[in-house]
């Protein structure tokens, strides 16, 4: 049995933060005279941010009951591939490869954000109870 602990509610605000910040970065980029840099730069900066405490708190996560390596999972392996993928998405940045900074971003979101979301949140994992459990009675 799980509790909520101050680094779970701080990965779970976090990551639903980010989950929530993503689209409003990846739509104020679009091309065109509706492009919003301003708005793309703020949201992008808020979204790395909530990514980059989603992914040093899931250190502090540990759990027992599943497989695992010292109380780290599987889904742990998220942690190392999110801090890299926002590495390599600054540095196509500052090498000018918007197309590259555009692939990792998006293949970022899809994968840490909503991937990992999928698998996190279902209703029967603890996460998924703590978010889904009230609208639904599950808890």
């Amino acid at each position: 049995m799980h509790t909520l602990t101050p680094a779970i509610t701080i990965h779970l605000c976090a990551a639903l933060a980010a989950l929530a910040l993503g689209p409003v970065a990846l739509w104020a980029r679009r091309q065109g005279v509706l492009a919003m840099p301003r708005l793309h730069r703020a949201a992008g900066y808020a979204w790395v941010t909530m990514m980059l405490v989603t992914a040093i708190s899931a250190l502090f996560i540990r759990d027992f009951s599943l497989p695992n390596l010292g109380g780290y999972t599987p889904i742990h392996l998220l942690v190392p591939v999110t801090l890299a993928g926002l590495f390599f998405a600054f540095r196509f940045l500052v090498q000018r490869n918007i197309t590259g900074h555009r692939k990792a971003m998006r293949g970022l979101y899809w994968q840490a954000c909503v991937g990992a979301g999928v698998f996190t949140l279902l209703p029967s994992r603890f996460l998924g109870q703590l978010v889904w459990g009230q609208w639904l009675g599950w808890v």
